[in-house]
């Protein structure tokens, strides 16, 4: 049932906007905004559920808990940087756009450093000695 109330929510958006977009673009805009941030904040309790279940799952398996953390925090700044880059493509500010999918790239990497230096350091580890 959400995701007929999702699509039910852009349509209406959609339909609106167009309808606006010819007298008032900039409130068009504006609209289409507060579209998006009102999908992502009715998504954020799935994404807590979400969350919770591979922390949850992380624990138990007895994953450093650092590691999930760092992988969500990752797939948070891919979301953010997204979101983002959409709202500031719909304003027709394509450059801006190409700049903040830039810098969520540039982020997420400096955040997976951590996680790829354990990598490597483990199959240098089960290397035999002299290879």
């Amino acid at each position: 049932m959400d995701m007929v109330q999702i699509v039910g929510v852009g349509l209406i958006a959609t339909l609106l906007i167009v309808v606006v977009k010819e007298q008032k673009p900039m409130f068009a805009f504006v609209l289409a905004a507060f579209t998006g941030i009102y999908l992502f904040l009715f998504l954020i309790g799935k994404i807590d559920i979400i969350i919770r279940v591979l922390q949850d799952l992380a624990s138990r398996s007895g994953v450093p808990t650092i590691y999930l953390e760092t992988i969500l925090k990752i797939i948070g700044i891919a979301y953010i940087a997204e979101f983002g880059a959409q709202i500031v493509r719909d304003a027709g500010q394509e450059s801006i756009a190409s700049k903040i999918e830039f810098a969520g790239k540039v982020l997420i990497l400096a955040m997976a450093v951590p996680i790829i230096s354990v990598i490597v350091e483990t199959v240098l580890n089960l290397l035999p000695a002299g290879s």
